[in-house]
């Protein structure tokens, strides 16, 4: 039986996973990095059979996780936003909903990834943790026999290789990833697919800051409190107004406050990196993209900025593509021989 690689990429605004390989195809879903507690397994109450959610049982509780989760929530909406995620039972719910929506029970590399300014700290327990027998709730158990984290914009960095056509030659390049996600802002210096550590780092300064300080002003505006971040994220990513009190609400008067932030990052950025004039790549991907494009560009504007397509799955996949060749590297096979 050939070898199994899979990777989950648990963020702090989804978690995102491959669910299969079939050539040169990796398949990817994702779900809401939320979940909800309850002292027994609501999963078997009739009234939500038709809810997509499983409960996955952790430390005497069960944790209610998956695309409908929303379905599940109250007013309260749990997160985990601090150094310590992966350390939480929230963390390992949404890693074993992904486990077991992949329907596999047996994983030979589990690929993760972390934030950059986590990675050295972190990288060591993580796998530990990871690497075992996992209870994913239904009567389902997965066994992973190894696991590998990585650096997130690592992942972004190995699928644009890949897809550019520049496995063979990316070797003597310099590249600088940028992954603007949904608590940090994470950048990679890389020579080859190798980070530079000293100019590499991230910066707690993402998305979910863009959208607090709107719903702060909105807040201000309409003289409630108003806590709906998803419409708000909603809305962005389409390019149109959110709902409220059965009306658009503009938010474009508020874009010089999302330039703002998002132009904080970028400069913390700035100062890490040094000297940007040697980049051969810079490549965007990740959930924040299209709050941070503009000011990344605006950064950069003697070079091109290359936005990877469907970028918010650009980390998982090459999570994917760098377990599949260092399993096909360690038996001397071709990576077509790892699924």
């Amino acid at each position: 039986m050939n070898p199994v690689v899979r990777a989950v990429d648990v963020g702090f605004g989804h978690t995102k996973f491959v669910t299969g390989v079939a050539g040169t195809e990796i398949r990817c879903t994702s779900f809401p990095s939320l979940c909800y507690p309850a002292a027994r397994d609501s999963s078997k109450a009739a009234a939500i059979e038709s809810r997509a959610t499983m409960c996955i049982p952790i430390g005497g509780l069960f944790y209610e996780v998956g695309p409908d989760v929303v379905l599940a929530g109250d007013a309260f909406r749990p997160s985990q936003m601090h150094d310590r995620y992966t350390e939480t039972p929230e963390y390992l719910a949404l890693l074993r909903g992904a486990l077991r929506m992949m329907k596999v029970s047996e994983i030979h590399l589990l690929v993760v990834g972390l934030p950059v300014a986590l990675l050295a700290a972190r990288k060591a327990k993580l796998e530990r943790a990871m690497t075992g027998t996992h209870d994913v709730g239904g009567g389902r158990r997965v066994v992973v026999h190894k696991t590998m984290a990585v650096a997130q914009p690592q992942g972004a960095l190995v699928y644009f290789a890949s897809v550019a056509g520049k496995m063979d030659r990316i070797a003597g390049e310099n590249s600088l990833v940028l992954d603007p996600g949904y608590r940090t802002f994470d950048w990679v210096v890389a020579r080859g697919v190798r980070f530079v550590q000293k100019r590499s780092h991230s910066v707690p300064r993402g998305v979910a800051d863009v959208l607090q300080a709107l719903a702060s002003e909105i807040t201000l505006d309409i003289g409630v409190q108003y806590r709906d971040l998803d419409a708000v994220d909603a809305a962005l990513r389409a390019g149109r107004a959110p709902t409220i009190y059965q009306r658009p609400y503009d938010l474009q008067r508020m874009r010089p406050m999302v330039e703002k932030i998002t132009g904080q990052a970028i400069s913390s950025m700035l100062h890490w990196i040094g000297d940007a004039t040697g980049f051969h790549n810079i490549v965007m991907a990740g959930g924040g993209v299209h709050l941070f494009k503009g000011a990344v560009r605006a950064a950069f504007p003697r070079q091109r900025v290359l936005v990877l397509r469907d970028g918010m799955f650009a980390n998982v996949r090459g999570f994917q593509i760098a377990g599949m060749n260092y399993l096909a590297g360690r038996s001397g096979a071709d990576a077509g021989g790892v699924r």
